[in-house]
């Protein structure tokens, strides 16, 4: 579970009616009881109804139905449902929706991720990058997490994943080997994982004793040569695909033998199609 504050989905409510719903207003029909449901055009998985039904509550819409997140439906199914006032129904209907179909869809291609990967190797874990919209990590984070993918990191303050950005600072990679043991020290009960761009810095960084080595863009024909090769330097250091990777190629990609795949490919597919219908009680 994700905790998503009240604040946050205060905003979201205040960006969409900054002050009245006009044409509501203009056209006389506040104070008029009616029903919202949302309901999938398509087969997915489900993602945030838990958000979008606080959204209607906050507006004094009764939530009349809410498929928990992480479900998996078909096509027809009414996902979130509530009864109010017809001016608070038309504030919550584009906002639910906009968090309804972008997260829906995220999730629904999570799962499809973690089918296809799976699908050749049941133990290499699926995981979401950190590369994704400013403003939007919690409920995309949260949409992941209902379609089966982790994140690989949330932030800075997470974990320790070295780069060629931080290398040209440190002076190079030989640096890094020297300076590791000091490392290790300073962070006991954290793993270090390095990014390289060659075997030869794979195989510096597994007999350096670092505790999990990133492969970015490498092609699928070399890294299932190079995992082989690593593995036989330190059989329990974990190996991470990352870089271009989508539902396209990540069943290669699992199949190189790898532990991980890391992948921002699941916040780029098209929202899942939802519909919402409204009618008078």
């Amino acid at each position: 579970m994700i905790y998503i504050t009240d604040e946050m989905l205060d905003r979201l409510i205040k960006e969409d009616v900054p002050y009245i719903d006009l044409t509501s207003t203009v056209m006389g029909i506040d104070g008029k009881k009616g029903i919202i449901e949302f309901r999938v055009r398509e087969a997915g998985v489900v993602a945030c109804t838990e958000e979008a039904a606080k959204i209607l509550q906050k507006l004094d819409i009764s939530v009349r139905q809410c498929i928990p997140s992480g479900t998996s439906v078909s096509e027809g199914t009414v996902i979130l449902s509530g009864e109010g006032m017809s001016q608070a129904l038309h504030m919550a209907w584009k906002v639910c929706l906009n968090i309804l179909e972008y997260c829906c869809g995220i999730a629904t291609h999570a799962k499809k991720l973690v089918d296809s990967a799976n699908k050749i190797d049941a133990n290499v874990a699926v995981v979401a990058t950190r590369k994704s919209f400013p403003g939007t990590k919690e409920l995309i984070s949260k949409a992941a997490l209902a379609g089966g993918v982790l994140p690989h990191r949330l932030g800075l303050s997470e974990t320790i994943l070295v780069f060629k950005q931080h290398m040209c600072f440190l002076g190079g990679i030989d640096s890094l080997v020297n300076r590791l043991p000091d490392l290790k020290r300073k962070c006991h009960e954290k793993k270090i994982i390095v990014e390289v761009d060659s075997i030869e810095e794979a195989r510096k960084m597994a007999e350096a004793g670092v505790d999990g080595i990133q492969f970015d863009k490498t092609p699928c024909s070399d890294l299932a040569k190079y995992v082989k090769i690593i593995k036989q330097i330190n059989s329990n250091i974990t190996l991470i695909a990352a870089g271009g990777i989508t539902i396209n190629n990540i069943e290669q990609y699992a199949g190189t033998g790898v532990d991980v795949i890391a992948t921002s490919s699941l916040f780029h597919g098209k929202p899942l199609d939802i519909g919402a219908k409204m009618s008078r009680c």
